[in-house]
């Protein structure tokens, strides 16, 4: 487990990952260990253009940012029994993680890659006055990051300088993004996307940094955001009242969905029949491009009510076009989507035809000014109304903001994930959103335990950490939404699990652990627990935080079972159980579990022969399975 992902580590180089991708899909451009970009080149030019210039974003930092995504997190997940299993919280598929993103989002990886439909996140701003700084917990010396990253010891010592002493650099700043945004990147699916909030501060550098994560062509534009409230007019510069939202998709061509019209936008749709309330608009093109030259193949003859052929020519007396081609005409005319008029043009009256756009489903494209929400000042009023009155989180977003982007990029059943979790609003607003429209959202909020300042109402109020506040959050606006909405009984609780780093004392223990040991060492499975360790192997082996693992009781000893996996954590494994499990293999049809994952501490080198060799008998019996073995350390 934790020991074979600190040997793991130790061998990972940057761009690691990306070797394996073109080893996998261009083998024959490696040789003897080499890689030979020219041949890759040779494969590539007839379907995409080589270009020998180059433009990107350069930062100190940047390659060891990169090593830090390649890195398997050594933290275990830790369930919080007693909240998971309430009435509430038990069945839930939503799930809220306490712990550092970076190791978070390295979990989620393993069981949820390519799975999520939109993240939103509300990074820190790194304003100076937001109390950013980057630290980390890897401990590089100069010399191992200096031969990791092929670069000079002196360059590693700036590197290290960086992640040890709390700067607040844009450099530091964009040290701390980048692991985590290319992470974000594998957790959405084709059809995902990512919301990022940002200001001044660090927005030019952070849609560089996406350019190089998302690809420039993904990017699907910036939303300006009204805050409601005017920053820096004391200062030298203009002052703002408005903040962005970078917004990427996964892949190129993803459209969002359309808004829901509002009553203005409404009051547009004045005319009625047999269908519903309309309005209409001219066939003809008009504005800038109205021409003929423009797109000739626009230009046509259309039969009017008296018979007569009409071209679309302006009133100026030049010829323009349609805003259609004709097969899409025929079929406006086929579905009785072309309104006549009479009108008079050019001093003559005449038949003058119009499209109609029928009120009932239409929804109209998002716009990047988003000055109609209500600000920041209304988001505080939010978690104030929930908390008894009390500020307890600082600068929250609003449910509204949220509210809009699950709307304009989410599907009734769509995972959403939030791993700058703050004070919970995507949680919340998922969950209204649902008792609204009787979708099944779910969420994965991450936040850091984060410590609340002892002079700051929050911690008054008995809140240690920013991730308590977010759950508290949470809790209270479940309950206001059963309140307010009874007939909802949509999943409205949530499971908590907590990151936690192994001791000093685990690892020397595990370092020192003999595996030709004839007795194993107990004390490991106590040291985590066994929930703890079977909750991070269930993630790793692609089951997820909510799965329904099976208890399976064999002679008083206890396995653990889901689909093909069959786990062994606990110690004293005997000849008995071991001989009543080959027994439940060989007659219990439905029970095939094919890989047999085992905690190498507990047993002793004699009782995992011991496994090995009563299973064997499995390959040549009936069911002819192999069982692979996976012992963990």
């Amino acid at each position: 487990m934790i020991k074979d992902i600190i040997d793991a580590n130790n061998n990972v180089a940057v761009g690691a990952k990306e070797i394996e991708i073109l080893k996998e899909h261009f083998p024959a451009c490696f040789r003897n260990g080499s890689f030979d970009i020219e041949r890759l080149k040779e494969y590539l030019k007839d379907k995409i253009h080589v270009t020998e210039e180059g433009y990107e974003l350069r930062f100190l930092g940047k390659n060891y940012a990169r090593l830090l995504a390649s890195l398997d997190t050594t933290t275990v997940i830790v369930p919080d029994a007693e909240h998971n299993n309430l009435p509430e919280n038990k069945e839930s598929k939503n799930i809220y993680i306490s712990g550092d993103n970076l190791d978070a989002l390295k979990h989620l990886l393993k069981s949820y890659a390519g799975s999520v439909k939109c993240i939103y996140i509300d990074p820190p701003y790194n304003t100076g006055s937001d109390d950013f700084v980057y630290t980390d917990s890897f401990n590089f010396t100069v010399e191992e990051l200096a031969l990791k990253l092929s670069i000079s010891e002196e360059q590693a010592s700036r590197v290290l300088d960086l992640t040890r002493r709390g700067f607040a650099t844009h450099s530091a700043w964009l040290m701390f993004m980048l692991p985590r945004l290319l992470l974000a990147r594998d957790l959405l699916s084709k059809d995902g996307v990512i919301f990022i909030s940002i200001d001044d501060n660090e927005q030019s550098n952070l849609k560089l940094l996406c350019d190089d994560i998302f690809g420039e062509e993904c990017f699907m534009g910036n939303i300006v955001r009204a805050t409601g409230q005017t920053t820096g007019q004391d200062g030298d510069g203009l002052g703002s009242s408005f903040d962005y939202i970078l917004v990427y998709s996964k892949n190129e061509g993803y459209e969002l969905n359309g808004l829901e019209l509002s009553e203005k936008d409404k009051k547009r749709f004045q005319e009625q029949d047999d269908i519903g309330y309309y309005a209409y608009d001219q066939l003809r093109k008009t504005g800038s491009n109205d021409k003929r030259e423009d797109r000739p193949n626009l230009y046509y003859g259309i039969v009017d009510p008296d018979g007569k052929i009409l071209y679309p020519t302006a009133t100026a007396g030049y010829d323009g076009r349609w805003r259609v081609e004709k097969s899409s005409y025929e079929n406006l005319v086929k579905n009785n989507m072309i309104l006549w008029k009479k009108t008079t043009r050019n001093n003559v009256e005449v038949w003058w035809p119009y499209v109609k756009y029928y009120l009932e489903g239409r929804t109209k494209r998002p716009s990047p000014l988003w000055n109609d929400l209500e600000g920041n000042k209304k988001a505080s009023r939010e978690v104030r109304e929930l908390f008894d009155g009390k500020k307890v989180f600082d600068f929250p977003k609003p449910v509204d903001l949220l509210l809009r982007i699950i709307n304009i990029a989410t599907d009734k059943d769509s995972l959403i994930v939030d791993f700058f979790g703050g004070s919970s609003t995507t949680a919340h607003a998922i969950m209204q959103q649902n008792s609204k429209d009787g979708g099944n959202r779910k969420y994965i909020l991450i936040q850091w335990q984060e410590q609340c300042k002892e002079d700051s109402e929050a911690f008054k109020s008995h809140y240690k950490t920013i991730d308590e506040i977010g759950q508290a959050r949470i809790k209270l606006a479940a309950n206001k939404l059963r309140r307010e909405n009874p007939m909802f009984h949509g999943d409205l609780g949530f499971k908590h699990f907590t990151l936690q780093e192994p001791t000093n004392q685990s690892i020397e223990k595990m370092e020192q652990f003999d595996p030709h040991s004839i007795f194993g060492d107990k004390t490991l499975v106590d040291e985590f627990g066994v929930p703890t360790i079977l909750t991070t192997w269930l993630v790793r082996d692609g089951y997820g935080l909510t799965s329904d693992v099976k208890t399976l009781n064999v002679e008083g000893y206890e396995f653990y079972y889901m689909d093909k996996h069959l786990y062994i954590i606990n110690p004293n494994l005997s000849n008995e159980v071991v001989a009543s499990l080959l027994d439940r293999y060989q007659s219990d049809v439905e029970f095939n579990p094919q890989n047999i994952v085992i905690y190498g501490y507990v047993l002793s080198w004699g009782e995992l022969q011991g496994l090995k060799d009563s299973l064997r008998v499995i390959r040549d019996g009936e069911k002819n399975m192999r069982i692979n073995f996976d012992i963990r350390y």
